[in-house]
């Protein structure tokens, strides 16, 4: 009983269930005893739903038991939209819950409770039902939105409402970018953590950049085609590495072969005291140099993410003599997954 007094993070899978009475009785004891849990995550397949039926009261009643649930994360594996009064509990936690994060589920009523969530500061939703979005009301820090939907009109109006209390934005969707770009740059220059996906790198972004004077985490990727000569895209590359907050630590820059093959002219007109640079492709010297001679004279560079590394026998030799005579400079991680891995 001491032990689950002290319980501050549960997570619960119905499929991870092979003995439910066990399983409804260990529920029902962290229900009497475990008052000080801050984190709850529940991982609800509708498909295999034996579990949560038989156990719905007693999460219910751990949820109400709670003197300070901080952050609640409901994984529906199958696209759930029967949450049997679970959602609803959070009313009981109103004035503590601080962060939710919503994955794969289907819109019930039940969460328009969030709506009640003053404290509410950072939410995320991933591959939801858009109708989510409407349940914000109040000013949020940290907000992700990973949809297969668009809601533009919802997003920006949250970017507005948040304005200077933003500092953490993550957006996939193919958001058309003009209205969160002008969104952004009018109401949240506050951000710190910035990654808008696979965007064009315009004119209008490399604004926005240029206005966040606290970023300090920027990821950008650019697939798609350019639409202008060598020169000109030459001249943009320079603008967006000399635009460059002082502030920023992180950058993820990845892009196509005609982006990529600017990353040279990038690494030599960027000042900005990088600690970790991702880059799509080493391919060619010229990049190689670029990179060394960018941590020579940053002096703060320490670790590189790559995730093609084709270099021929003689660069590679270079870049490897490089790495061993300057390892508290540069380290490179071959396998980009890795990379991210150790970013956790």
């Amino acid at each position: 009983m001491q032990f689950t007094s002290r319980v501050q993070h549960l997570s619960l899978s119905g499929a991870a269930i092979s003995n439910i009475e066990s399983a409804t009785t260990l529920l029902r004891t962290i229900a009497k005893y475990a008052t000080k849990i801050r984190v709850l995550i529940l991982a609800y397949d509708s498909y295999k739903t034996q579990f949560f039926h038989a156990a719905f009261h007693d999460i219910i009643q751990i949820i109400k038991s709670q003197e300070q649930l901080r952050l609640i994360n409901i994984n529906g594996i199958n696209y759930p939209s029967e949450f049997h009064g679970i959602i609803s509990a959070l009313e009981s936690q109103k004035n503590t819950l601080q962060e939710a994060i919503i994955d794969n589920c289907d819109w019930s009523a039940e969460f328009e409770i969030l709506k009640n969530c003053k404290n509410l500061d950072t939410f995320r939703i991933r591959f939801c039902d858009k109708k989510f979005l409407k349940i914000l009301n109040c000013k949020i820090s940290t907000l992700e939105i990973l949809n297969d939907h668009r809601d533009i009109s919802t997003t920006t109006q949250i970017l507005k409402i948040s304005g200077l209390m933003l500092k953490r934005l993550k957006l996939r969707s193919g958001y058309e970018e003009t209205s969160i770009l002008i969104s952004l740059k009018s109401f949240c220059p506050n951000i710190t953590y910035l990654d808008l996906g696979d965007i064009e790198i315009s004119t209008q972004l490399i604004e926005v950049i240029g206005n966040l004077q606290k970023l300090q985490f920027l990821t950008l990727i650019s697939w798609g085609n350019i639409d202008e000569t060598k020169e000109e895209l030459e001249v943009r590359v320079i603008h967006f590495a000399e635009i460059l907050p002082p502030t920023l630590q992180y950058l993820k820059f990845w892009g196509g072969l005609q982006l990529n093959s600017c990353l040279d002219i990038f690494l030599n007109h960027c000042n900005t005291p990088l600690i970790t640079l991702s880059i799509h492709r080493l391919s060619d010297e010229k990049t190689v140099k670029a990179l060394i001679e960018f941590s020579k004279r940053s002096r703060t560079l320490n670790c590189v993410g790559l995730y093609h590394f084709d270099l021929n026998y003689d660069i590679r030799k270079k870049v490897e003599k490089y790495v061993r005579n300057h390892l508290n400079i540069l380290m490179l991680i071959v396998n980009f997954y890795k990379f991210l891995l150790s970013m956790d």
